[in-house]
């Protein structure tokens, strides 16, 4: 039998899905085989977080760094994301997955951005988990980009408009940050949505993180005391893991 759930469950787990290239490079395969392998590892994600009561699940796809990758690896992984479009999205769809690309699309071929238009439409309806998928993101990217939102409609820019000017502003910010792939460091991903997040970084590369990987996750995030800034005697009584952000 399964050990159980911790609790509480984030409402908002992010990952950084690192380690597709290193999990290829040891069966001495293409670095391709490790990004399809990710995808597999992606669905099996999804899955878990639905069946644990996850409401938003971010993933860093694809970074605006990773263009200065290899030009064979970027091609195969843009080829690779057409390919899981037309496999995963009516899988999605019927699952009640909301999908969102977030990120700059401008680079993109018209075939890669009709995909993800038409992606979002099939699962705009959906509410029983909402998918943001960064595709071509940059936390960098998003801060400036917000700023320049705001600059061209003549608003002041404070935090709160900044806030709700970012590409994730239809979704709370993560209560959970996962990288995997033994890496400590978050790669310019959600710079502005994780300055309270817990961060957990996991030793799996991501073609290997399974069930019991993401429950450690949460274990590890249920076991935190989230003050936002308060102290511990200020928190609510039987309530150690404030999960209300701080004005």
């Amino acid at each position: 039998m399964a050990p159980p759930i911790p609790t509480p469950v984030p409402h908002h787990v992010a990952i950084v899905m690192d380690g597709n290239g290193r999990w290829a490079g040891k069966r001495f395969l293409p670095r391709v085989a490790g990004h399809q392998q990710g995808v597999g590892a992606l669905s099996r994600c999804v899955k878990a977080c639905m069946a644990r009561g996850i409401c938003v699940l971010t993933v860093f796809a694809f970074s605006s760094e990773n263009w200065n990758r290899p030009a064979e690896e970027v091609s195969g992984l843009m080829e690779l994301l057409a390919l899981s479009l037309a496999r995963e999205v009516p899988s999605l769809k019927a699952n009640g997955v909301q999908l969102h690309f977030v990120g700059e699309r401008q680079q993109l071929s018209d075939k890669v951005r009709v995909g993800l238009a038409q992606a979002e439409a099939a699962t705009g309806d959906n509410n029983r988990l909402i998918l943001n998928v960064c595709f071509n993101y940059g936390g960098r990217w998003d801060i400036a980009q917000a700023a320049r939102k705001l600059a061209a409609s003549g608003q002041d820019i404070t935090e709160m408009a900044l806030d709700r000017a970012m590409a994730l502003a239809h979704v709370p910010d993560p209560d959970l940050v996962i990288r995997t792939g033994g890496e400590m460091r978050i790669s310019n991903f959600l710079l502005w949505q994780a300055a309270y997040s817990e961060l957990h970084f996991s030793d799996k590369l991501w073609p290997d993180f399974d069930e019991a990987a993401l429950d450690e996750a949460i274990a590890v995030y249920a076991s935190r005391e989230r003050r936002f800034g308060k102290t511990s005697g200020q928190l609510a009584p039987g309530s150690p893991k404030s999960t209300v952000k701080a004005a």
